[in-house]
């Protein structure tokens, strides 16, 4: 049933519709992916872990999402004054 199960989740993930979470940290600015699950409860279930981790790491500005979505990298990094994906735009002094 395990291998059937992993089967599974591998052919959402190829199709896009596995479940992933999203953390997004401001500190330090980072946009983490978790996953693939089979279903949204699975990914919720988890998340805390991760978050977890990643305060005891010291990251800061912790805010996450439970998605269906098909990552192609796991961990991104934004440089500083980087447009960030998440809306906000870097901050001039003029």
């Amino acid at each position: 049933m395990k291998e059937f199960k992993e089967i599974l989740i591998s052919l959402l993930n190829l199709l896009g519709w596995a479940w992933w979470v999203e953390i997004a940290t401001d500190n330090p600015r980072c946009t983490y992916y978790f996953g693939p699950f089979l279903s949204k409860t699975e990914a919720e279930t988890a998340k805390n872990g991760y978050i977890e981790d990643l305060e005891q790491e010291s990251a800061q500005g912790i805010s996450f999402a439970v998605k269906r979505c098909k990552p192609s990298d796991l961990t991104v990094y934004e440089e500083p004054g980087e447009m960030s994906s998440r809306g906000k735009s870097p901050a001039y002094s003029g």
